[in-house]
């Protein structure tokens, strides 16, 4: 199968070159609407790498986002992220009548240096999500950002002084603030589908545990998320949510629960079921025993007898 071109775009003025837009207001931050973007049919199999941070809300897009090995359908009003050295790819339906609408708002890091977010921006998981986990809006809260990206594109469009960039700042602080929020209201509200997700993770560990085979390791953050095809900062975000726990913490929950289960029903030593449960060392499942039960191994299988 040939391989995707892939095309690193370096700076925010590159971008506006390539799209054929104007010069940008500012070198390190700009808004474009999603209207002007024409897409070519020939970019169609190329895949695109940007050096600085792309936060879009898009509309009345027919065609498909790839991220990984995953395709995403647009919809009506959704919203996504996409930081630095992230590899995506689009592909468009030219043919299609609908009318596209939306922003993308670009911000380069070093608009960031030695202010607030450049410390901060990291913690907003959702830059680690895959495109496909996108943020569907209502038309409230779709209103309630386009209100902060006009106050953004209005400040970097105005006469800039000592100020302007502390108040940008503040307003795209706020923006990820309302994003995390809304965020949280997905995690609720698409019950069904997050729901599905905690059942088929429940079968995942239920199949990985039931699997007695010595040479296995203890499952990662990164294999769960790989096996549910789900990016693992969604995931982890998405469980926080609806149980409390992160993926480590579920992970170490259905351990444990198997651990009893062989404790009090086999006669495996301790190494044994370390082992079978995936330990590299036995220490490290009776640290962890200890840890979730306030019982080492051995006196969870006494109070048995």
């Amino acid at each position: 199968m040939e391989q995707k071109k892939i095309i690193r775009i370096k700076s925010i003025g590159e971008f506006h070159q390539f799209r054929g837009l104007p010069k940008p207001a500012h070198p390190l931050i700009s808004i474009v609407d999603y209207a002007s973007i024409k897409h070519q049919p020939d970019m169609e199999e190329t895949s695109w790498v940007f050096d600085f941070y792309q936060i879009s809300v898009k509309k009345g897009i027919d065609g498909k986002f790839k991220y990984g090995q995953l395709e995403y359908d647009f919809d009506d009003g959704i919203m996504f992220f996409i930081a630095p050295n992230q590899v995506f790819n689009i592909r468009i339906n030219h043919h299609s009548t609908m009318e596209r609408s939306g922003w993308m708002l670009l911000i380069h890091p070093d608009f960031l240096w030695n202010t607030s977010l450049a410390k901060t921006i990291s913690r907003y998981e959702y830059f680690d999500y895959s495109v496909n986990e996108a943020l569907f809006l209502s038309e409230k809260e779709e209103k309630t950002l386009n209100e902060i990206v006009e106050n953004i594109r209005e400040e970097y469009h105005s006469k800039v002084d000592k100020y302007s960039r502390n108040i940008i700042i503040s307003h795209i602080e706020t923006l990820l603030s309302y994003a995390e929020r809304f965020y949280s209201r997905q995690f609720i509200t698409r019950e069904r589908a997050n729901h599905q997700i905690l059942d088929r993770l429940e079968n995942l560990l239920n199949e990985y545990f039931a699997d007695d085979v010595i040479s296995k390791k203890l499952p990662t953050v990164q294999y769960v998320a790989e096996a549910l095809n789900i990016s693992p900062k969604y995931l982890s975000g998405l469980l926080k949510t609806l149980t409390g726990l992160g993926t480590q913490q579920h992970i170490h929950e259905k351990l444990i629960e198997k651990a009893k289960e062989k404790l009090s029903t086999t006669n495996l030593s301790i190494n044994e079921i370390a082992y079978e449960l995936g330990f590299e060392h036995s220490q490290s499942f009776s640290k962890l025993f200890k840890t979730k039960t306030d019982l080492s191994p051995l006196e969870f299988r006494a109070s048995f007898d």
